[in-house]
């Protein structure tokens, strides 16, 4: 009896915390206890690589079942391409994406609590792994178009974007003192190495 209080307070606490804004729920899984957090490596990101399928139970696999899947479809660089996101509550932490009916070809991570194998995650200020942009970065594309997107040092397939405040004309890089302050907004996989 007297562990009624507490088992009719445990779901007022748990509500409490979805509202928090850095609170993520795959942060509770026994995975992430005991070392077996997902992580972004040269290879993949956790057990997602080049030849995983895009497909729901798979990925849902890969994923410790931390996150729920919604798919969609829609096109880039005139190619229909098929994604999943991967959401915690109401916030999407990750967007797999591929060719329909084929394996994963890019992976976008905007989940805090997941980072890359060389220790970068999102938040990390860009002045934390680079001097300046010069031969390491790029003006980022579609979504991306007024953030900056660099490679992570030492991979061929994992970059990170950073974003911040610009008021310089679109298509211009900022310079390396404003993209100092600037933060990583997501850590993005791809399956093709950059040439």
């Amino acid at each position: 009896m007297r562990f009624r209080p507490l088992l009719l307070g445990l779901p007022l606490v748990l509500s409490g915390c979805g509202t928090m804004s850095n609170f993520s729920w795959s942060s509770l899984s026994p995975f992430n206890w005991f070392g077996g957090a997902i992580t972004v490596q040269d290879s993949g990101v956790g057990d997602i690589n080049a030849g995983t399928p895009l497909s729901e139970p798979v990925l849902n696999k890969a994923l410790n079942e931390d996150y729920r899947l919604r798919s969609g479809m829609g096109t880039q660089n005139g190619q229909l391409v098929a994604f999943y996101e991967a959401l915690d509550g109401d916030s999407v932490r990750l967007v797999i994406s591929g060719q329909p009916k084929g394996a994963v070809t890019r992976v976008d991570v905007s989940d805090a609590a997941i980072a890359s194998q060389w220790g970068v995650k999102v938040g990390d200020a860009f002045s934390s792994l680079y001097g300046k942009a010069f031969g390491s970065c790029w003006l980022g594309q579609g979504e991306d178009a007024r953030r900056v997107e660099c490679a992570a040092p030492g991979s061929a397939h994992v970059s990170y974007i950073y974003g911040g405040e610009w008021r310089g004309p679109e298509g211009l890089m900022p310079s390396d003192d404003v993209l100092r302050d600037w933060k990583v907004v997501k850590i993005v996989w791809r399956a093709q190495a950059r040439n």
